[in-house]
């Protein structure tokens, strides 16, 4: 399977660019965001940065060695499937040992002791020819669909281990955000207290510290969220789930891996022609194909019965050395060679046996063909569904950053304007009131919160959107980084997706 060149296209804030006109790298912010934060003294830190989980993602994971055990166990199986013309080799020694009375081929009834002994082998075969035509066709095939099966479930760790970094970052972000605002905060704390009686009533105070208390708790809860997402991250890279993971490119970092100006169309035809469960699925309906065909000819076709005639009574053995006499007399040894072969013809119950064997053949060839079917809806869904993520989470990291830029100059401006008086009339009032300072504060935490979520939306959009078009994990894996601009992001080649429509993946099963 072809790869699209894979692309990383970095932004670290700043007015937002199009989608798809290649790699941009924005190191000067218009937005002055606040600085990551730093891990706590009592925390275990692990720095990573992006492309180092995306190659852990298709290394490490349970999901993908469960699917690589499967396809182990489908390979043994098409083995077995190949080697069934081959007949089954029985050795060993037999003895045979008969007292009393015997009837010969005329009917008569007479007393008489025997014993022989033979040490040697023999053949033994009972097996279909349509088992052994049609069994390796359809062992194949599900061979191919584990195959695929392995390429889906890298490309589920790559899209797991993609989310969960970004809700780290997200989490960090909103740290960031969080430590600014409990700053500004306390500076409001500290400006209410330095004015003059008169000027503003005494609640204002507490008002201000209520703030101030409250953001100190969501600077606990942005903690909590960064260490739940490094669990789930470490759990998924299976790492030290204790240590904290800390990425070393900026909180704000958004990446690009697919041009979502193309048509949802367009995109759609793409996934349906790539995604390795269609593939997987095709596979199980030639399977079963094959096994309808087995059953509808297996009448037609004899089956083969080879077994060794040797030994007494029904024989395992046919080729060895054997001797035997009256009584316990054990003599008269010599080579002996016996082999039954067979060819029969058979009809189940009649031959409704094989009617009823060819209609349940036929159920799972419909079934089948159903649930390729529905994948094919739910590869359209969701390339759809990631499409729109991607355009409306990049659209809204536009109205974020606006929204950042206001509630920065309007909490500046509030907490400036705490010292700032104007005569009205006979009386001295604040051109701000603390309350307003206090609801700018809240507001700017609330545009922090925002941003970060909007820019981890929009990477995981992009994920997600890469994963839904069915792009095989190795891609990104192997694409190693070209340069660290200032603040450790990656900056890797752009995206290369072809514009002309790819034929809809679709199956006819053979008439």
């Amino acid at each position: 399977m072809a790869c699209i060149t894979l692309g990383l296209v970095v932004h670290v804030v700043g007015p937002s660019n199009a989608i798809g006109q290649g790699p941009k790298f924005l190191a000067q912010s218009s937005v002055p965001l606040p600085a990551a934060a730093a891990h706590q003294p009592d925390q275990r830190p692990l720095p990573i940065n992006l492309p180092t989980a995306m190659r852990l993602a298709g290394a490490t994971p349970l999901d993908i060695a469960l699917a690589s055990q499967r396809m182990e166990v489908a390979a043994a199986q098409l083995q077995r499937a190949n080697v069934l013309w081959l007949p089954t080799i029985t050795m060993g020694a037999d003895y045979f040992r008969h007292d009393g009375r015997l009837q010969d081929i005329v009917g008569s009834v007479f007393p008489t002791s025997r014993s022989s002994l033979m040490v040697g082998a023999g053949p033994s075969m009972i097996f279909a020819m349509t088992d052994a035509i049609f069994s390796p066709l359809a062992a194949k095939q599900m061979l191919r669909a584990r195959q695929s099966d392995i390429e889906a479930s890298r490309n589920d760790s790559l899209l797991a281990v993609a989310e969960a970094y970004f809700n780290v970052q997200q989490a960090r972000g909103e740290l960031a955000g969080s430590l600014d605002a409990v700053r500004r905060a306390a500076d409001l704390v500290k400006r209410v207290e330095r004015l003059a009686e008169g000027l503003t009533p005494g609640v204002e105070k507490n008002r201000a510290l209520s703030e101030h208390a409250r953001r100190r708790q969501a600077v606990e809860l942005s903690y909590e969220r960064w260490q739940m997402a490094s669990a789930d991250l470490n759990r998924l890279l299976r790492l030290e789930p204790g240590a904290l993971i800390e990425p070393s490119e900026a909180p704000q970092m958004r990446v690009e891996l697919i041009d979502s100006n193309l048509s949802v169309d367009e995109l759609i035809t793409l996934g349906l022609s790539h995604r390795p469960e269609l593939a997987s699925q095709q596979a199980i309906v030639q399977a079963t194909l094959a096994r309808l065909k087995q059953e509808k000819i297996r009448p037609l076709i004899p089956s083969v019965l080879i077994r060794g005639a040797g030994t007494n009574p029904a024989g395992t053995l046919s080729t060895g050395y054997f001797g035997g006499g009256i009584n316990d007399d054990l003599s008269n040894f010599g080579a002996r060679n016996s082999v039954d072969v067979q060819v029969l013809w058979e009809l189940q119950n009649l031959g409704l046996g094989n009617r009823a064997a060819v209609k349940e053949r036929q159920a799972e060839n419909q079934q089948a063909m159903l649930h390729l079917f529905r994948v094919q809806d739910i590869v359209a869904a969701e390339v759809a569904q990631a499409h729109a993520q991607a355009r409306r989470s990049f659209n809204r990291v536009i109205d974020a950053e606006d929204e950042v830029r206001n509630s920065l100059i309007t909490a500046e401006k509030n907490l400036e304007g705490l010292s700032q008086t104007r005569r009205v009339g006979e009386m001295l009032v604040l051109i701000f009131r603390p309350q307003e300072a206090v609801a700018a504060v809240q507001a700017l935490d609330q545009a922090y919160r925002n941003y970060y979520g909007a820019v981890a939306d929009s990477n995981r959009a992009q994920f997600r959107l890469y994963r839904a078009l069915g792009r095989p994990a190795h891609c990104l894996e192997q694409v190693a980084p070209e340069t660290i601009p200032p603040g450790g992001v990656t900056l890797l080649p752009p995206v290369e997706i072809p514009s002309a429509r790819l034929p809809v993946a679709t199956f006819v099963p053979n008439q």
